[in-house]
């Protein structure tokens, strides 16, 4: 039989000839790694020792990668304890350049801080006054503190501490506005970075939020101040310490028509993306132990710098359970913050920052701590 093409007029004799030989098959997953399995291989080889755990560890917590929290009053002259957060105090412009200063001294170089007005209206006026109570912590900590490469200083961006509404927006009838924020919070912004911050952190969750404040700073001069935008702050019931420590509870309704559903991903994405088209430097998951999904996700799609703000719910839970005697406050802080690194932040603020810094010097049990 003769096999007729355009090309060619083979005998199938002559195109057996013509086929190449057959390939040798792969090997199996199941035969190349019978060699290598049990009891060949002994997978706690590689945890036999303490030192041997550290050479192999993958995630690490870096000091220089935590940011500590502060909340600065106005209006007090001593510290004040924080109910809902046991161990943290609301401290008084006087006593914020030593407590910033310990830092240094541990080695926590980067702090966010969120003012406590003594006066709130319903426009956050003392928001972006000049004499705020940010724009003079910030301007103290920059005379005593004047390079970035010593501290680094990130503020708050939002009117919920400064309304006497406690939303993170204007209010038009029983919403918040939106697009009558924007400006607001611009005019904040901008007011922090003449006062000297390195990093203004909008925390609104307003849409145009990142571009509203990237135009203003620049419009003013600012064009190396970065932006690390709340970009996938969920609305969740673990921020309730914190809005007991800074005051910032709304007096009416909730947030959830502007922070995220915590039932939800693929939002969390549009998200982080609209800030990132927006012109963000630097963008955040809030909160952390329970969106390490989101973490990982955000660090998988995202080239950007990524923040992890691991909340005052989260610190509240390990020292609730640590002061009953149920666990190891020091292990499980290290282990959750370590879980976020994991996940993929490269910056973690948590409120356990200078507990951290006091366990990696060797300063346990409060020996040395504040």
């Amino acid at each position: 039989m003769v096999l007729k093409g355009s090309n060619f007029n083979f005998t199938e004799e002559q195109r057996s000839q013509q086929q190449p030989s057959p390939q040798p098959s792969k090997p199996s997953i199941s035969s190349m790694t019978s060699n290598i399995a049990f009891p060949s291989t002994r997978l706690r080889r590689l945890r036999r020792s303490s030192v041997i755990r550290s050479m192999l560890m993958e995630s690490r917590i870096n000091l220089d990668s935590l940011v500590y929290p502060i909340f600065v009053q106005e209006g007090i002259e001593d510290k004040e304890p924080i109910q809902s957060m046991p161990g943290l105090s609301r401290l008084p412009l006087s006593m914020l350049n030593d407590e910033v200063r310990h830092l240094i001294e541990l080695g926590v170089r980067a702090v966010l801080l969120f003012g406590i007005p003594s006066i709130k209206d319903e426009h956050a006026s003392s928001a972006y006054a000049e004499d705020g109570i940010v724009q003079r912590a910030v301007s103290s900590l920059r005379k005593e503190f004047s390079s970035s490469d010593e501290l680094t200083i990130i503020t708050d961006v939002c009117t919920c501490q400064y309304t006497t509404h406690g939303h993170c927006g204007l209010i038009n009838g029983n919403r918040v506005d939106n697009d009558s924020t924007l400006d607001v919070l611009a005019r904040i912004a901008v007011s922090h970075a003449y006062a000297g911050a390195d990093i203004v952190a909008p925390s609104a969750m307003m849409d145009g939020q990142v571009r509203a404040i990237r135009d203003a700073l620049d419009d003013n001069g600012f064009k190396d101040v970065l932006i690390m935008s709340y970009s996938a702050k969920y609305s969740s019931s673990l921020y309730a310490p914190f809005r007991s420590a800074a005051d910032s509870a709304p007096r009416f309704g909730d947030r959830k028509s502007y922070q995220l559903y915590y039932a939800n991903t693929r939002e969390a994405l549009r998200e982080i993306e609209q800030d990132i088209l927006e012109g963000v430097d630097i963008i955040m998951v809030k909160p952390a132990i329970g969106y390490l999904d989101i973490i990982r996700l955000a660090r998988d799609t995202f080239k950007h710098p990524l923040a992890a703000y691991s909340v005052s719910g989260e610190y509240a839970l390990v020292k609730a359970a640590a002061m009953q005697g149920l666990i190891d406050e020091d292990a499980v802080i290290m282990e959750l913050l370590t879980c976020i690194r994991r996940a993929g932040a490269d910056i973690i603020i948590t409120y356990f920052a200078k507990r951290v810094a006091e366990i990696m010097n060797g300063r346990v049990n409060g020996s040395r701590g504040r």
